[in-house]
C-alpha cells in the first residue's frame, strides 16, 4: 500500500520528476515527460505495478532533507546494528538523457543494502525484456528502453532486478537509471558524484536569483523551486502537478489527471515569478500562454498539454487499484472540453500584468486579446461549468462573471495606459453591465454575502478572489460579509473547503441545491486557505493573515511540499502532489506579507486606478 503523501519527496529535471518515499522507494516516475506513461506506478497500486526500492536491511530510523536550496534529496538510514548509510537522489537538469541517480554512501559501520527495480511500462501493465550488457542492464518494452547501470551484480527474476550489497563507512555505490529514445545509446555516463554536485549547483544558482528576503524566505524558495521543477523546460508551460489520480478523499472517486497546464493559474504564476525576481520564467510562461490559446477564441480551452496539445482524452486504467483503493485511476482530463468563463479574465489579466511590469510586449498579444474580448462580449451572460469544473449542469457562477468583468476592465486599462487601439467606450459599458449584474444577481442582501451562483443559497471559496482581483475593496461591507459567510459555512478548523457538497436544509431543489455530479467528500482546498489570508491582509488584519499563513506552512511535509488539499479529520495531505497552485499561493501570500506591494495589493490596487 502506498505511503501517506507526507512521506514522499519530489525530485525532477524540468522535464519529468519522481516521487520518492521516506522508505527509499521510487513509487512514481513517468519517462521521458511528465505526461508520459509511468514506468513506476506503485503510487497508484502495489509494488508489482513498478517501483525502485533502495534501503538497508533492518532499518530502524530515517531522516531526510534537500541539500541546500536544491532538488537533490539526501536520506539518512540507521539500522538495528547501529550502522548508517545515506542515499542521495537526483535527476540531473543538464545532460543528453533523462536519468535518475541514486548514490549510497556508508556513514557508520558496515551496512547491507537491498535494492529491487521493477520497471513496468504503460502504468504498470507491460513487463520489459531484460538483457545484460556488462555492468548495464537494458529493459525494453515496445518503444521504451531504460538502461540500468550498477557496479554491483543485479539478479533477474520475473522481469525484476534485485541485489544486496554491503557498504562500509566511507565507501559509496552509484546506481543510475537512464531513459533512451529509440535509436539512442546511453554511452559512458558522467561520474555520479560530479552529476550530483552539478545538479545541486544548478538548483542553488537558480534559487540565488530570488530577490526576496524576510522571515518566510526559506518556505518561499522551496515553493519557487517546486514551481521551477514543475516547469516543462522545452516550452515554458507549468503543469498543475506531476501526478494523476491521487484522490481528494481517500477511497473516493474525485481522482483527476493534473499533468497539464491550466490557464486559470496564469496571473498567479506570472506575479509569483515577477515579484520574486524571475523575469525569464515569467516571459517563458507568457509565451507558452500565447502559443497555447492561439486560434479561434471560441476554441480556447481551460487547460492544455505541455506543448499546448488540445486533445486530452480521458480514460480509466482498470488494472490499477488506485492510491489507498481510490478508483477509478484516470489519465487525460475531460474537463479540457468544458466552457469556463473565468479563464478569459485570467488570460487578459496575466497579459495586462506582463505589460504593467515592463515585460517587452509581444506584437501579437493584443490581437489575441481583442479577439478573446470580442468573443466574451457575446458569451459572458451564458452559464458555464465554473472554476471548480463541475460535472453537472452549467450555472451562472458568480466568480465566472467577476472574471468576465476582469477581462473587460484590463482591456480598458490596456488601451488607456499603453496607447493600444480598441473600442474603449463599448468596453466600459460592458464592464459596467457585468458589474451591475453581479451585484444585483450574485449578492444576497438578506445574508449580506455574494453567493456561489445566481439565486443560490450557498457560497464558495472562489468568492475570496473578488477583492484580490479588484472587483470590490476588501473593506467593502459586502466583501466582509462574504468572507464571514465563508468562515461560517466552509471553514473547518481554519481550513477552507471549496464549496458544500451536501444539500443545505431548506435549500429547495434548484440547480444550486444539487450535487456537482459526483459523490460528496473532499479535503480542504489549500489554495483557498491562502486566499483567506490574503483577504485578511487586504483589509488590514495582519495578525490573522499571518496566523492563517503560518498554520498552512505547518501542514507541509518535512521537506516543505504541499498537495492540493488537506483532510482535516485524518490530518493528511490529499489530492495530487506536489500541487503547483498550492505552492503558487504560498509564494504570493508570503510576498503579500513581506512586501509593501505584494501581488494581492498590486492586483487589487491596479484594478481601482
Amino acid at each position: 500500500m502506498s505511503l501517506p503523501l507526507e512521506d514522499y519527496a519530489f525530485v525532477g529535471n524540468t522535464r519529468t520528476g519522481a516521487l520518492i518515499g521516506r522508505n527509499g522507494s521510487v513509487d512514481w516516475l513517468c519517462l521521458p515527460r511528465f505526461d508520459s506513461d509511468a514506468c513506476f506506478a506503485a503510487l497508484l497500486g502495489e509494488p508489482v505495478h513498478g517501483r525502485w526500492s533502495l534501503s538497508p536491511a533492518g532499518r530502524t530510523g530515517t531522516a531526510r532533507r534537500y541539500l541546500g536550496h536544491s532538488l537533490v534529496l539526501a536520506t539518512d538510514f540507521t539500522t538495528e546494528s547501529g550502522g548508517a548509510v545515506r542515499v542521495t537522489d537526483c535527476m540531473p537538469v543538464e545532460g543528453a538523457h533523462d536519468s535518475l541517480i541514486r548514490r549510497v554512501e556508508g556513514v557508520r559501520g558496515s551496512v547491507e543494502v537491498d535494492t529491487e527495480i521493477r520497471l513496468r511500462f504503460d502504468y504498470g501493465l507491460s513487463e520489459p525484456w531484460l538483457r545484460r550488457d556488462g555492468d548495464r542492464v537494458m529493459a525494453i518494452a515496445g518503444p521504451h528502453t531504460v538502461a540500468v547501470d550498477s557496479p554491483v551484480p543485479l539478479q533477474f527474476r520475473d522481469g525484476t532486478l534485485s541485489g544486496r550489497f554491503r557498504v562500509n563507512a566511507g565507501d559509496s555505490v552509484d546506481l543510475c537509471l537512464t531513459y533512451l529514445r529509440q535509436g539512442e545509446s546511453a554511452g559512458q555516463l558522467p561520474p555520479a558524484a560530479a552529476a550530483i554536485a552539478g545538479t545541486r549547483d544548478w538548483w542553488q544558482g537558480w534559487a540565488d536569483r530570488c530577490t526576496v528576503g524576510g522571515r518566510y524566505r526559506d518556505p518561499l524558495i522551496r515553493s519557487l523551486l517546486t514551481l521551477k521543477a514543475l516547469t516543462y523546460a522545452p516550452t515554458g508551460g507549468i503543469l498543475a502537478a506531476p501526478t494523476t489520480s491521487l484522490p481528494e478523499r481517500l477511497g473516493g472517486v474525485r481522482n483527476w489527471d493534473y499533468r497539464y497546464c491550466w490557464i486559470r493559474d496564469a496571473t498567479f504564476t506570472l506575479l509569483a515569478f515577477l515579484d520574486a525576481g524571475y523575469t525569464r520564467e515569467a516571459v517563458a510562461w507568457r509565451e507558452w500562454l500565447l502559443r497555447a490559446v492561439a486560434g479561434r477564441p471560441d476554441q480556447m480551452q481551460i487547460m492544455y498539454g505541455l506543448h499546448g496539445e488540445r486533445r486530452l482524452t480521458e480514460m480509466e486504467l482498470d488494472w490499477l487499484p488506485g492510491y489507498a483503493g481510490s478508483t477509478p485511476v484516470r489519465i487525460g482530463n475531460a474537463a479540457a472540453g468544458q466552457f469556463q468563463l473565468d479563464v478569459y479574465g485570467e488570460l487578459m489579466d496575466a497579459l495586462h500584468q506582463a505589460r504593467s511590469s515592463g515585460i517587452e510586449p509581444d506584437p501579437d498579444a493584443w490581437r489575441v486579446q481583442r479577439d478573446l474580448l470580442d468573443f466574451l462580449e457575446s458569451r459572458w451572460s451564458d452559464p458555464d461549468e465554473g472554476i471548480w469544473e463541475i460535472r453537472g449542469p452549467r450555472r451562472h457562477f458568480t466568480h465566472s462573471k467577476v472574471m468576465a468583468w476582469v477581462a473587460a476592465d484590463r482591456a480598458v486599462k490596456d488601451v488607456e495606459r499603453f496607447d493600444l487601439d480598441g473600442p474603449v467606450p463599448r468596453w466600459r459599458r460592458l464592464r459596467a453591465e457585468i458589474f451591475d449584474e453581479v451585484c444585483a444577481k450574485g449578492y444576497d442582501a438578506g445574508r449580506n454575502t455574494f453567493t456561489r451562483s445566481y439565486g443560490s443559497p450557498e457560497v464558495d471559496a472562489a468568492l475570496l478572489l473578488m477583492a484580490p482581483v479588484g472587483f470590490l475593496p476588501a473593506t467593502d461591507p459586502r466583501i466582509v460579509g462574504t468572507v464571514a459567510a465563508i468562515e461560517r459555512d466552509l471553514c473547518q478548523d481554519g481550513f477552507v473547503h471549496r464549496y458544500r457538497h451536501e444539500r443545505r436544509p431548506g435549500a429547495g431543489h434548484g440547480r444550486d441545491a444539487e450535487a456537482d455530479g459526483l459523490p460528496p467528500g473532499e479535503g480542504a482546498f489549500l489554495a483557498a486557505s491562502f486566499w483567506l489570508a490574503d483577504n485578511y491582509l487586504l483589509r488590514g488584519d495582519l495578525g490573522r493573515a499571518r496566523a492563517t499563513f503560518e498554520r498552512l506552512l505547518e501542514v507541509g511535509n518535512d521537506v516543505g511540499l504541499l498537495a492540493e488539499e488537506y483532510d482535516v479529520d485524518a490530518a493528511r495531505l490529499v489530492g495530487n502532489f506536489p500541487q503547483a497552485l498550492s505552492h503558487l499561493q504560498l509564494v504570493n501570500t508570503a510576498l503579500n506579507l513581506t512586501q509593501a506591494a505584494g501581488p494581492a495589493r498590486h492586483r487589487a490596487e491596479e484594478a481601482r486606478r
